[in-house]
């Protein structure tokens, strides 16, 4: 047997029952590879999200010609949301064909299909090349890159979740929240880059496709890393059940039998992902086109919130395993409704150092979100529908609530006038993600549903 191996001593289990199965040893060497590899293919999902958020002015008068600004911005998040919408339709394909043929399998596959979309936004032709034709195309690739999106937060959540040992679940899974900041910051560093070195005129002309081109290299990258990793321990012992002819589960199962878990995770997902896509894809927007805040120094300010994040994220998931994700789930619930408004004050007040802290503060009570999620999504479902149920309520959730932030938040200020209302939507969403929080059950040092207990191997650090 290889190194990279997971093994399930043979001595145990002679002497234990069905109820208490033979605990799974994990490989040091086997997690520390599947962590990577499923935070590569996050960071370059949200690389792209990124850059497209951080780019969007430019974007908008590239592809949506227009005399009114906010109209361009207004179509150019459309596209964004746009993607969203299939999302659900991608989690019930990819979902469930993880359940049946692997999460390996899947991951590599949608580690293709974003890069393709991504790769093929960076080779459109502008409006004023082809017309109409440039933001259909745009779209199209778009809905490519939402529908292979659809498999991979909740395919990449489970993958680490069920190598895991059960004591270490919250730090290693922080690991794939950390790839999708660096993943922001690779895309907001590269568009500070391009807006400070080129013109105006150029950055509209050629220096938006940079970004977008990008992610050719780096999918081929992450592809080769996720063809390398083994199945999860879990997933190989269902598979040897299905071997024994167990039934296999029909989507509707997936929905109507793990209907209460697919609420709580719908709430836990939207209150992570509305104040995610606010502080982190909106916020760049907010402050250049509301506030009219200097463009480079704007994104300055979001990339040293997250990179301050970035450091905090591992040290707030290791705080999960001791106190628990419910705790910090909470905690974070209780500060966005209770410092959305002092925050965003002092945003809207304009100085540097104003801007900072509202950003500060909002980034680090979104870590609470970003550091317990990870491991607290996937053990809301058992191992045969885990892939499946967690795909279809976390992109249901993020379609209708996360997605669409931008868009709606964008549209609610043109229409009331108020400059507060990202405050009051991340509000209500905090609501929301406490009532959710208060039923869901505490995971930290349990196995995962229908999974053997973990435990770490001996050269486990």
């Amino acid at each position: 047997m290889s190194t990279a191996s997971v093994v399930a001593p043979a001595s145990l289990g002679k002497s234990r029952t069905a109820k208490s199965p033979d605990p799974t040893v994990t490989d040091p060497a086997l997690v520390k590879r599947a962590v990577k590899a499923a935070a590569l293919g996050n960071a370059m999902e949200w690389f792209d999200f990124g850059v497209y958020s951080y780019i969007a002015v430019t974007l908008g008068k590239v592809f949506f010609p227009s005399g009114n600004p906010t109209a361009q911005l207004l179509s150019t998040f459309g596209a964004f949301a746009a993607a969203f919408l299939v999302r659900p339709l991608g989690g019930m394909v990819f979902g469930p064909l993880g359940d049946r043929v692997g999460r390996q399998k899947v991951l590599a596959l949608t580690m293709i299909m974003m890069a393709a979309g991504t790769f093929a936004i960076g080779l459109i032709p502008s409006y004023a090349t082809i017309g109409v034709g440039a933001p259909i195309l745009l779209l199209v690739a778009r809905l490519v890159q939402g529908f292979s999106t659809g498999g991979e937060y909740a395919g990449a959540s489970t993958f680490i979740a069920e190598y895991s040992p059960d004591k270490r679940r919250g730090f290693l899974g922080s690991w794939l929240e950390f790839g999708t900041l660096a993943g922001y910051i690779g895309g907001a560093g590269l568009v500070t880059i391009m807006t400070t070195l080129l013109s105006a005129d150029d950055l509209t002309s050629w220096g938006w496709r940079i970004p977008f081109l990008v992610a050719g290299p780096m999918g081929l990258i992450g592809l080769y890393l996720r063809l390398r990793l083994e199945e999860t321990p879990a997933f190989a012992a269902e598979a040897e059940k299905a071997e024994n002819n167990r039934p296999k589960t029909p989507l509707r199962e997936m929905v109507t039998g793990q209907w209460r878990a697919l609420l709580l995770c719908v709430g836990l997902v939207l209150v992570f992902n509305v104040t995610d896509y606010m502080l982190l894809s909106y916020m760049p927007s907010y402050l250049t086109g509301q506030l009219h805040y200097d463009e480079t120094h704007g994104l300055l300010v979001v990339l040293g919130v997250m990179a301050v994040m970035m450091v905090v994220q591992p040290f707030a998931g290791a705080l999960t395993d001791r106190v628990g994700r419910r705790p910090v789930i909470a905690a974070g619930c209780a500060g966005f409704l209770l410092l959305s408004v002092p925050a965003l004050l002092l945003i809207r007040q304009g100085s540097l150092l104003a801007v900072a802290l509202g950003m500060g503060a909002l980034g680090l009570l979104l870590v609470c979100f970003t550091s317990a999620m990870p491991s607290a999504l996937p053990a809301l479902f058992p191992t045969k529908v885990r892939y499946g149920s967690l795909s279809i309520g976390f992109n249901v959730s993020v379609s209708l609530f996360g997605g669409t932030t931008p868009l709606v938040v964008t549209a609610l200020i043109g229409a009331t006038g108020n400059m507060m209302m990202p405050a009051y939507y991340m509000m209500a969403a905090a609501v929301i993600g406490g009532f959710a929080v208060w039923r869901m059950a505490e995971s930290a040092g349990r196995p995962l549903p229908g999974s053997a207990p973990s435990v770490a191997g001996r050269h486990a650090e």
